[in-house]
């Protein structure tokens, strides 16, 4: 009974004394913002980004075609598909939810306050702190809290889909440390991750007191509460969502969100054929949509509203690595993709001159990176000295051309495959195991013949895979190619339904998680993570920590040349192609601020509805209706 009664009251002293500490201003000296590797290119006082237009106009709508369809506004869970505008990580398309630092378009690594009005980060990067600000709240009037915060952070590392829990994997926990103070405490022995505010400051922020007796692991098929600037009006499951912009919305006057998200209404259209989406933008239906297909770049848009400076397509210079274009990846739990040599044969199959010059119009440029388009970052000629010290002691597990060769794929003359490359090929499947039989390549002790089955999202890619199909068939490789609904597809990508499949690789300029979370042996037996290829290699996993604790430059790039090295040669992909800017088509309706080169185009929230324009083209499209 005594030992009862002492344990209660510690209990109400230990209580009491976290109360009263939260009640007590930390006494940290927060920062603004903070940069990883570079200076923060904006002062303290700075009143907006360069890039948005303070005085922008308010108004209008904008048009937004989606391929495929929706079944769910919770945006957070691996199950059903989520409505567009959700979007947890991309800064331009969340219009919902708040987050607690935003970037900028015009540096690489930079960030800034926006629920948070301060950031502290551990000089050994134990912990990471966030001061709240006063004054934001959830588009029911409730104030926006710590405990918001915190709820997030618990109900995210517990529930939220595969990436997210690995994206946060590091950190322990999270603890109030004054009246609107938080700190995020690392788990001890954990690589010091320096990026690690980041992904803290990108999560949205959710309503404690709304999901709360709700099932958090479900989809959502009602909005639900939110505190961006914009709330959703209107919406028909799978068709479409309109969002409807907040007048009193609580941060429009932040440095980071001044002259940003100027649209009254945006609204969201699903299309489930490519086709009837493309016939959309060319009827003035849906307004602007990022189009990489070089066909409808080269001919479909060539109509006469393009032609009158109507309608307008772009190749936009980014200055952010651009990546790789829909590159061909496998399967690693299929055995068959297990053996290097399949991998390599596979990959000298190939033929980007003729597939670049006869469906492409010349396009594309030849994809050498998973970093395309960002020297510092992507491998280049043989090891450098500090990558060598991160690769040696891993020599035994790597293929010696690592250490010997500059990455080169296959160059063929855009007329046809060499034969040098066909006869290598097989030369590799026979090592392997694999042995032409009348025609067939077939396993040389069952007999069964080398099956890919390519599971693809959308009837262009599969297209435009045709010729490497046709140079598969000719070395006896049974092929088919399948296009299925964007859900259906998502889905067996998530559960491994597949032998092959293209993903555009989209790179960040802070990389490590996302080396982490696309090719780290973690994520591969996570339930629906996005490791799909199901790469499991341990020196990527050292690679990706290198990159995600690299407190130097010098650090920092060669952990991402190494990376970028080891995947490379160990063909768990066929780099293809690389896009030679980012592919933009719109109706010319709208005002923007011309800039240099950013990291992103910010069309939704940074341009606006120009009235006048927009009537020049309404009355055209009349005149061209009346002559008809």
């Amino acid at each position: 009974m005594m030992r009862t009664l002492l344990q209660l009251l510690a209990l109400l002293v230990s209580t009491q004394l976290f109360a009263d500490r939260a009640n007590v201003p930390s006494g940290i000296e927060y920062d603004y913002g903070f940069s990883h590797l570079e200076p923060l290119k904006y002062p303290r006082d700075f009143t907006h980004f360069d890039h948005f237009n303070p005085d922008a106009p308010r108004g209008g709508t904008i048009r937004v075609p989606v391929l495929g369809t929706y079944d769910s506004f919770n945006s957070f869970i691996s199950r059903g598909r989520q409505a567009a505008g959700m979007s947890f990580l991309s800064a331009d398309s969340q219009l919902y939810y708040d987050r607690l630092l935003s970037t900028a378009a015009d540096e690489p690594t930079g960030m800034y306050g926006r629920l948070a009005e301060g950031v502290k980060i551990a000089d050994d990067f134990s912990w990471v702190a966030f001061k709240i600000r006063e004054g934001a709240y959830w588009h029911d009037g409730k104030p926006i809290t710590v405990d918001d915060v915190m709820f997030t952070f618990n109900t995210f590392k517990k529930d939220a889909q595969a990436w997210t829990r690995v994206m946060i994997a590091n950190v322990d926990r999270v603890e109030q440390i004054g009246p609107r103070e938080v700190r995020y405490v690392m788990r001890e022995g954990v690589t010091p991750n320096p990026t690690i505010a980041r992904n803290l400051g990108i999560m949205p922020v959710i309503p404690k007191h709304y999901w709360e007796g709700r099932d958090f692991t479900k989809p959502l098929t009602e909005p639900p509460l939110g505190s961006g600037p914009y709330k959703i009006v209107d919406f028909r499951l799978g068709r479409y969502v309109i969002y409807e912009r907040i007048d009193n919305y609580w941060g429009e006057d932040l440095p980071v969100m001044r002259g940003r998200f100027n649209f009254q209404r945006v609204k969201y259209d699903y299309f489930r054929d490519e086709k009837v989406r493309l016939e959309a933008m060319r009827a003035n239906l849906v307004d602007i949509m990022g189009d990489s297909n070089p066909k409808n770049i080269h001919v479909e848009y060539e109509f006469p509203a393009r032609r009158e400076g109507l309608f307008k397509v772009e190749m936009v210079e980014m200055s952010r690595p651009v990546g790789l274009h829909w590159p061909v990846f496998w399967n690693l739990r299929e055995e068959r993709f297990q053996d290097i040599r399949v991998r390599e044969a596979l990959w000298l199959l190939y033929d980007f001159e003729f597939t670049n010059r006869v469906i492409f119009y010349d396009h594309f440029e030849r994809g050498k990176s998973l970093f395309h388009g960002a020297p510092e970052m992507a491998a280049s000629g043989l090891p450098s000295k500090r990558e060598l010290e991160l690769l040696e002691p891993y020599r035994d597990q790597l293929p010696e051309r690592v250490f010997t060769e500059a990455y080169e794929p296959p160059v063929n003359d855009g007329y046809g495959i060499k034969r040098e490359y066909v006869e290598k090929a097989i030369r590799l499947f026979e090592e392997a195991g694999w042995v032409l039989d009348g025609g067939r390549l077939v396993d040389n002790e069952t007999g069964e013949q080398f099956n890919i089955d390519f599971l693809l999202v959308s009837s262009a890619l599969a297209r435009s895979l045709l010729p490497y199909v046709d140079n598969l068939n000719r070395v006896g490789i049974s092929t088919t190619v399948r296009v299925p609904e964007v859900s259906n597809w998502q889905y067996r990508m998530q559960s491994s339904a597949f032998d092959a499949s293209r993903a555009h690789m989209y790179p960040y300029r802070i990389p490590g998680s996302a080396l982490r979370n696309h090719f780290g042996s973690r994520s591969a037996d996570l339930g629906y993570g996005v490791n799909w290829g199901y790469v499991k290699n341990p020196v990527v996993d050292m690679l990706a920590e290198e990159v995600i604790g690299a407190t130097d430059a010098e650090t920092f790039y060669a952990a991402m040349n190494a990376a970028d090295r080891v995947l490379l040669w160990n063909f768990y992909f066929i780099p293809i192609s690389a896009e030679p800017g980012e592919g933009l088509a719109y109706w010319d309706k709208f005002g923007r601020v011309e800039s240099e080169p950013l990291e992103r185009i910010p069309w939704l929230d940074g341009w606006w509805f120009d009235e006048y324009k927009a009537a020049r083209i309404e009355g055209r499209l009349a005149e061209e209706g009346q002559s008809d």
